[in-house]
């Protein structure tokens, strides 16, 4: 089973009022364990940006002028994300809205809301009547997020990614693995043992031969009362 946990940065919060995605970050999840596997974008949105907005994630207009438009980096994007992988975010009809904003206007098709899990609506359901925001949730899960000094796509999706493990239920299938590698370490064992035991020499016979029994027999002969009856 394939999921990206994915993040959008914006230029503010309505893309039907002009604004645009600046960022893109995404992290590749296959049954519930991180690949390694990320994507992760700056986007020129050819438009302003207030002070506020930058202040939130960094981004000046000045440093995301030379980079590529959103039309120019859509098919990577799809690409990455796939056509029937599960799509994870947070307040995901955010981003949801933005990103098929940003299809519809290059004439590309739009993604559907029903491979789409909003990990606010998970977090809502473990603790009701919290504050289930990003950084609150990191701390309920005593989560690194030390490096969050701006709110940055894949830094934030790499964040979630390790929330939303947690909101499932735990790193499960990190346990599984484990699991595999001791049993892989115990079969490795049982092969060295197998080994070493080529090495043993057989088993000597220490039976006694008739002329020592003899022998034997004569000296508890001059034991007086021995425990074998001899005499």
């Amino acid at each position: 089973m394939r999921e990206i946990v994915f993040d959008t940065e914006t230029t503010g919060l309505d893309p039907f009022q002009g604004d645009r995605i600046v960022e893109i970050g995404c992290v590749e999840l296959v049954n519930h364990v991180p690949t390694g596997n990320v994507y992760h974008q700056y986007i020129n949105p050819e438009r302003s940006m207030s002070e506020e907005v930058v202040a939130v994630h960094g981004l000046t207009e000045e440093f995301l002028s030379d980079k590529p438009t959103f039309r120019e980096i859509a098919d990577d994007f799809l690409a990455f994300i796939g056509s029937d992988s599960t799509l994870i975010a947070h307040n995901a009809p955010f981003d949801m809205k933005f990103l098929n904003a940003e299809l519809s206007w290059i004439g590309k098709e739009t993604l559907s809301f029903e491979r789409v899990i909003d990990t606010v609506v998970l977090a809502k359901k473990r603790f009701p009547g919290s504050r289930v925001n990003l950084n609150e949730l990191c701390k309920k899960f005593h989560i690194d997020n030390s490096a969050r000094t701006f709110h940055g796509a894949l830094l934030d999706s790499e964040l979630l990614a390790e929330v939303y493990l947690e909101l499932i239920g735990g790193r499960q299938p990190g346990l599984v693995l484990e699991k595999k590698n001791d049993i892989k370490q115990v079969q490795q064992v049982l092969v060295d043992v197998k080994t070493l035991a080529k090495d043993y020499r057989e088993p000597r016979s220490f039976t006694a031969s008739s002329e020592e029994l003899e022998q034997h027999t004569d000296f508890v002969k001059k034991i007086k009362n021995n425990i074998w009856g001899i005499e």
